[in-house]
């Protein structure tokens, strides 16, 4: 079970941030974290760069030069776990902050976590997300929305309106204590993405106490495009079976929907070498009720948009549920290669 260690009021936080190719965003948020409200002097930052090749490094070399909290290395293997777990292992707060180059924060986003990490004895605490568009076009604008719905992502409770305090599974970007790391270990470096659901699980299993503040409010810009934002859903569900399979147990029903939604059409599709009548029946049942609800979820979201959400909308759905079951189905092969001791490839999954 999880000990919980005491706490100054203002303890010491170290702030880590892995990135790669992010010269567009990492200035903007290490300025963001600089300019919170928590006592500069009991504060420091690590970025763990993934040999960048966009100059980013060159971003992070002059704003260290310029800022003595900010301090970066190299993570050579280029994916998330390694770069938070070298950067914990250099840093030395009492408290550790976990944050994403893409996203923008409040001024009191780190002196509330740290709070309400105190004053409700959580071993990890963490805000909500505010999906914003990556620009002003229709297509990521329709992404931010579709992103940040029921039907797009389910009943994730930091996507979603939240205005209690409550205690939850997982939390974006945690503010944890440094004696969880130091007891239950670090982030799976197997884990391209979905390391910190892994994570937070394993704390939650060792009897962790995870809280969600719903009046810290991150500012997340979603991917500008389709052809994006179908990797990112792809690469989560590729990984979601290997997370399971790694805490004993699925994190949520939820994530099975997509994944059975896919099973249907390829069944759908196959039927097609018994009777052709077969397909379109099966293929019919499915998509007629599933275009319908998507249809009028996104025409409730357009009249509140401007023209041309609509039909990205109807594209935006189909194509996050499709890519996530797909990777999905996909990651049991990563289940099966790491049950056979082969290890688990990095896949690239920059922006």
């Amino acid at each position: 079970m999880i000990q919980r260690s005491n706490l100054s009021k203002e303890p010491t936080v170290s702030v880590v941030i892995p990135c790669r190719n992010e010269k567009g965003y990492i200035s903007k948020t290490l300025l963001n974290v600089l300019d919170q409200d928590y006592p500069k002097d009991k504060l420091e930052i690590w970025v763990a760069d993934g040999m960048s090749d966009d100059g980013t490094r060159e971003e992070l070399e002059k704003i260290s030069n310029e800022y003595e909290q900010v301090n970066w290395i190299d993570n050579p293997d280029q994916i998330v776990p390694p770069a938070l777990n070298a950067c914990i292992k250099a840093s030395k707060g009492d408290v550790i902050v976990r944050l994403d180059a893409h996203s923008l924060y409040p001024q009191n986003y780190i002196s509330q976590l740290v709070h309400h990490l105190i004053e409700l004895d959580a071993d990890n605490t963490g805000g909500v997300w505010i999906t914003e568009p990556a620009n002003s076009s229709a297509e990521a604008k329709a992404i931010a929305l579709a992103t940040s719905h029921p039907l797009g992502i389910g009943d994730s409770d930091f996507r979603l309106e939240n205005d209690q305090i409550k205690e939850v599974e997982t939390v974006p970007y945690g503010c944890y204590r440094r004696t969880v790391f130091e007891q239950i270990g670090f982030f799976d470096n197997d884990l391209t993405r979905n390391q910190d659901d892994e994570f937070n699980a394993r704390l939650k299993k060792a009897g962790g106490r995870i809280f969600l503040i719903p009046s810290v409010k991150i500012r997340y810009f979603a991917r500008p495009n389709l052809k994006k934002m179908r990797k990112m859903f792809y690469h989560y569900g590729l990984f979601k079976p290997l997370v399971n399979i790694k805490i004993g147990q699925p994190t949520t029903i939820r994530q099975f929907i997509p994944l059975l939604f896919v099973l249907a059409n390829i069944i759908a599709i196959t039927s097609v070498l018994l009777s052709y009548k077969l397909a379109a029946l099966l293929l019919a049942l499915i998509w007629v009720p599933y275009l319908t609800i998507v249809s009028l979820v996104s025409f409730r979201i357009s009249k509140k948009a401007e023209k041309g959400i609509f039909s990205f909308l109807l594209i935006t759905f189909p194509s996050i549920h499709l890519s996530y079951g797909y990777g999905y189905l996909l990651g049991f092969g990563k289940v099966v290669k790491y049950w056979r001791g082969k290890g688990v490839e990095k896949v690239d999954i920059s922006r």
